[in-house]
């Protein structure tokens, strides 16, 4: 073998070494694997966390997540106290009555997504329901997950109902506002951003329609937040703190530009409706997401009186022996800094 023949594959052989040790330093940096339920189907509040795997946010926080879609938060909350995923997307609300009921199973959330709720209950406008009163002795329908449903005793009680002056009719969920519009109930729950679309489907719009947000009574819940499992927040700290990067970074670019954020979704599920996901994505960013406190103090964080005082609501809706405190469902030991949660 020639000199040169010799310094030829000792360089080939060293390229290919640094490149080999180069690809396996990003192998090594994406290694963990995170198993991330969602709360609900592949809808249009799910596409910025689809946004974030596609542009390689988790990636670049040495993440490889996998996004699962849910059937609800009670089944998002069990998914995660199972073992089953390492975090999931949840109301908080259902958290505190899971954490209630089931204290040896105790969780919290670490990122709060949805600044303000999407709870609320819709009726025909023809019904003749123009405030709470007008449901005594109605017919409420809903799934019994639904977490309006479920919290639909604090709605009772802090607008002076008897919470058994209503009967209520369950249902599968692509059932519920078939069964309004039908007649079959006289009203129903649901989050917001889901029923008012899934309604316009059936030909019924806004101005059809009487909404009580459970917002405008007095009930000033926070929504969906991001809980993980005891032993994520026990063995991989800083990987939760990269994986909350990694969501603030997906919802600042889905509300940059929400269609890119459904062609991501669309990739995932093909057979969704670009144009209706992209109108509940938008609701979401407007009426949940982007709020004065977000935009002060960025997303994720809660304010310590105004949960106290949700979790006050949920106990008494729910006639809680022990009720927890803030600190029991809620921590901001994981939170990135103010400058990587800002959204705007």
């Amino acid at each position: 073998m020639t000199k040169f023949t010799t310094r030829f594959f000792s360089a080939a052989l060293g390229a290919s070494l640094s490149a080999a040790i180069a690809f396996g330093a990003t192998s090594a940096k994406a290694e963990m694997d995170l198993k991330f339920s969602l709360d609900w189907k592949y809808e249009g509040p799910a596409a910025p966390y689809i946004l974030a795997k596609k542009n390689g946010y988790y990636a670049d926080e040495g993440l490889d997540v996998t996004i699962d879609s849910g059937n609800g938060s009670v089944g998002a909350i069990t998914r995660v106290a199972s073992g089953a995923y390492d975090v999931s997307l949840a109301d908080i609300n259902s958290l505190v009555e899971f954490n209630a009921t089931n204290p040896d199973r105790a969780m919290k959330s670490i990122f709060m997504v949805y600044d303000r709720p999407p709870f609320a209950l819709f009726m025909l406008k023809k019904s003749g329901i123009t405030k709470p009163e007008d449901l005594i002795g109605k017919t409420l329908g809903a799934p019994v997950f639904d977490a309006s449903r479920k919290l639909y005793p604090a709605f009772a009680s802090a607008t002076g109902l008897d919470v058994d002056a209503v009967k209520w009719e369950s249902m599968d969920p692509p059932l519920r506002e078939p069964m309004l519009v039908r007649g079959d109930v006289d009203a129903i729950t649901g989050h917001y951003f889901t029923s008012i679309l899934n309604l316009q489907a059936q030909g019924i719009g806004k101005e059809d329609l009487t909404v009580f947000q459970y917002k405008d009574f007095g009930m000033d819940f926070y929504g969906n937040g991001l809980l993980a499992s005891p032993e994520m927040m026990e063995k991989h700290p800083e990987e939760l703190r990269g994986f909350l990067r990694a969501v603030v970074k997906g919802w600042r670019a889905a509300i940059e530009d929400p269609a890119s954020a459904i062609a991501a979704l669309k990739e995932v599920d093909p057979l969704i409706d670009p144009a209706l996901e992209l109108q509940r994505l938008q609701m979401a960013i407007d009426e949940n997401v982007v709020t004065p406190d977000s935009l002060e103090n960025g997303m994720g964080m809660v304010k310590t009186d105004r949960m106290a005082k949700a979790i006050d609501q949920v106990a008494l809706a729910f006639g809680f022996e022990n009720k927890p405190t803030v600190g029991d469902v809620f921590t901001d030991v994981f939170m990135p800094g103010e400058a990587d949660r800002q959204i705007k």
